[in-house]
């Protein structure tokens, strides 16, 4: 084994506990923390895009008209770099919770609006015919079925999420990105570091993956019952 491989394969092994440790502190309790909070956001959003009122569907229709419209990065650049200027200054972590949830938040109302949708409305028409007010037809008969259908896009939904989360080494989170570049910029090995930390978010989306095929299996089990 040449000295240059020796070399090459030593920063590997040095680095691929940090880059790790970065993933597990921050890239995945970030993809958590938005994902939760965008979930609720985008449950509330869908259920006002599909409102007769105005009041509610109009504001719900330009908020996720906005997000789909422009580039997360920039989303992120407005929050981190934008606000201050405004007299708003955030830290890294909160900006990008802040930045993803609302990205997750309006590209997944579109499946949770979908989702909900993709009931018969005889659904509805049962439920009222025995006296359920349309919040207890929600709660006790669509948003059950509706989870089912909208179970493989969302777990896709955040796979590309954590994958996402590389972006918020921009707004200084310290996430495996970050963590990459400064060992890098030490070390000067960028191509095998990035191939590193390339195969280390290929590990996180393929147990995502794992749980994503767990949950569709299980949720088909339920339905079957």
């Amino acid at each position: 084994m040449s000295e240059r491989t020796e070399q090459i394969i030593e920063t590997l092994v040095e680095s691929f506990w940090p880059i790790l440790q970065a993933g597990l502190e921050f890239t995945i309790p970030l993809a958590l923390i938005s994902f939760v909070l965008g979930l609720i956001l985008a449950f509330f959003t869908a259920l006002a895009r599909m409102s007769k009122f105005k009041l509610f569907s109009w504001p719900a229709r330009f908020y996720v008209w906005i997000i789909r419209g422009t580039p997360l990065l920039v989303q992120l650049f407005i929050i981190f770099f934008g606000l201050p200027s405004v007299g708003v200054t955030l830290d890294g972590f909160p900006a990008a919770v802040i930045g993803f949830t609302l990205n997750v938040g309006a590209y997944n109302s579109e499946i949770i609006r979908a989702a909900l949708q993709s009931i018969p409305k005889g659904q509805w028409e049962a439920a009222d015919s025995i006296g359920m007010t349309r919040r207890q037809a929600l709660r006790r008969i669509i948003v059950p079925q509706a989870v089912r259908v909208a179970v493989p896009p969302l777990s896709n939904s955040f796979i590309g999420l954590v994958k996402d989360t590389s972006l918020a080494a921009i707004i200084t989170v310290p996430e495996m990105l970050q963590v990459t570049q400064r060992i890098n910029a030490v070390k000067y090995e960028g191509l095998w570091l990035y191939i590193e930390v390339a195969l280390i978010y290929l590990i996180f989306s393929t147990v995502l993956s794992t749980l994503q095929g767990y949950l569709e299996r299980r949720y088909d089990r339920y339905v079957s019952h």
